[in-house]
């Protein structure tokens, strides 16, 4: 089995990097999908992080569209206890509207966030508990038939774009299944249950108008590059820019010799298995890591996280993986007949 890539575009702000010359960043890497023949992009929504700057991604999702031409964009994904089924819908219906076939919905159910932004977002802790309603309330306003007496999505309404669950514990899985929606699982940074939710989805699934059988994404993470010494240095620092997030007291950013401190400690082993799906090398041995991926889940399609240490070597990570990963698929239809 040879699963499509796509792309997890993070928007990570480098260090010296300005936000304008990150959102730049994501342009390029954009381009570079649509040249190589990946997929799709998604953008993540996240708040709250001075290394990430996707916390906006429908105005993302516009800005990267205006500058592609056929590469399909969404969110991977909205959290959509952060807003109201109508908003988001008039939102996508937007950018479906200005970019007909191009536009992808993934919906996460958790905040993106720490509980204390997610107050400040003005939002009731409970509305989690909504998330399945919320999201057949939003595929409706997607479609002709509105859940919502007298509430119409303009745009949105007839556009349907096409929804996707996103997870990183078994209620996704279970959620995607019941609804007949494709299932993205986020095992680049969430191994542990990955295999079960896969149970559970493919055992469990309903089919529906959207989907007849089911359509299962898995994230990895990748760092591809010409020399294994120079990938290893990438992924050393990416390991200390994820310390220093998760780990850094609030207005106190820890060094780099901090974080090395702590991925040393026990609680450094935490972050250990978090990156436990990584590919990181040259094109050759990312490869051969990908395929004993595909092998493993079964994936009809493999979300990729490249997380190079800056644009340039982002793309050059992109190409060198569409690259070998292409010449691996002739390999493989060459044996197979």
């Amino acid at each position: 089995m040879h699963p499509k890539l796509s792309i997890l575009d993070l928007a990570s702000i480098g260090d010296g990097e300005t936000i304008g010359q990150s959102l730049a960043g994501c342009v390029e890497v954009a381009r570079a999908a649509e040249r190589h023949g990946y997929e799709r992009v998604w953008y993540a929504e996240h708040h709250n992080s001075e290394f990430i700057a996707s916390s906006s991604p429908a105005v993302l999702i516009a800005h990267v569209a205006a500058h592609t031409t056929s590469i399909r964009l969404g969110a991977g994904g909205v959290m959509l206890p952060n807003h109201s089924p109508l908003v988001i819908a008039e939102q996508f219906g937007t950018l479906a509207a200005l970019h007909p076939g191009r536009i992808d919905l993934g919906l996460g159910r958790a905040p993106g966030t720490d509980q204390t932004t997610f107050m400040a977002m003005r939002r009731d802790p409970r509305s989690s508990e909504r998330f399945p309603q919320d999201v057949l309330e939003l595929q409706a306003f997607f479609s002709d038939t509105s859940r919502v007496a007298n509430v119409v999505a303009t745009p949105g309404r007839g556009t349907n774009v096409p929804l996707y669950i996103l997870g990183s514990s078994l209620f996704g899985a279970q959620l995607a299944a019941a609804l007949g929606l494709p299932f993205a699982f986020a095992s680049h940074f969430a191994p542990d249950s990955l295999h079960e939710a896969i149970e559970i989805y493919r055992s469990r699934f309903e089919p529906s108008g959207q989907l007849d059988a089911p359509y299962l994404i898995c994230g990895h993470s990748v760092i591809a590059a010409d020399t294994d010494d120079d990938a290893q240095r990438q992924f050393q620092r990416r390991r200390r820019t994820f310390a220093k997030a998760l780990f850094s007291p609030p207005g106190n950013r820890l060094t780099d010799e901090q974080a090395e401190e702590l991925l040393a400690s026990p609680r450094g082993a935490y972050l250990n298995r978090v990156f436990h799906y990584s590919a990181v090398g040259t094109a050759d041995s990312v490869v051969r890591t990908l395929a004993a991926f595909a092998s493993e889940t079964a994936a009809d399609e493999i979300i990729t996280a490249h997380h190079a240490d800056r644009t340039e070597s982002r793309v050059h990570s992109i190409a060198l993986l569409a690259g070998a990963w292409s010449a691996q698929a002739s390999v493989n239809l060459s044996a197979a007949r």
